[in-house]
């Protein structure tokens, strides 16, 4: 694992805490009529495999729709981005113990 790893990784922290704030933000004005919740969509940053950016998008609802916020949706899609920032953290615990053991063995 290098440098380029934890940059990686803690890509994927930012978009996977983004895409929870997002999912936060439609649960809680689900209620407001005529609220336009975003979906978000993970990509691949540039170079491929430099890392993860998240797009957010709103939906076009008419405006005497109630809210398009589904919560069961909302609430799997929160437990997902909570496993991808557990995960990406995971890659970091693991890179800074590998480059820790490097440097120690340099000393």
């Amino acid at each position: 694992m290098s440098i380029s790893t934890l940059h990686i990784s803690a890509s994927g922290l930012q978009a996977s805490a983004s895409a929870l704030a997002n999912s936060a933000h439609s649960v809680a004005n689900m209620n407001t009529a005529g609220f336009e919740p975003a979906r978000a969509t993970f990509q691949e940053s540039s170079p491929a495999g430099g890392g993860v950016t998240l797009s957010v998008q709103g939906r076009q609802m008419q405006a005497s729709e109630a809210s398009g916020t589904d919560f069961a949706t909302e609430a799997t899609n929160s437990l997902v981005y909570k496993a991808q920032f557990d995960l990406s953290a995971k890659v970091i615990q693991a890179a800074d113990e590998n480059l820790g053991t490097l440097i120690d063995i340099k000393a």
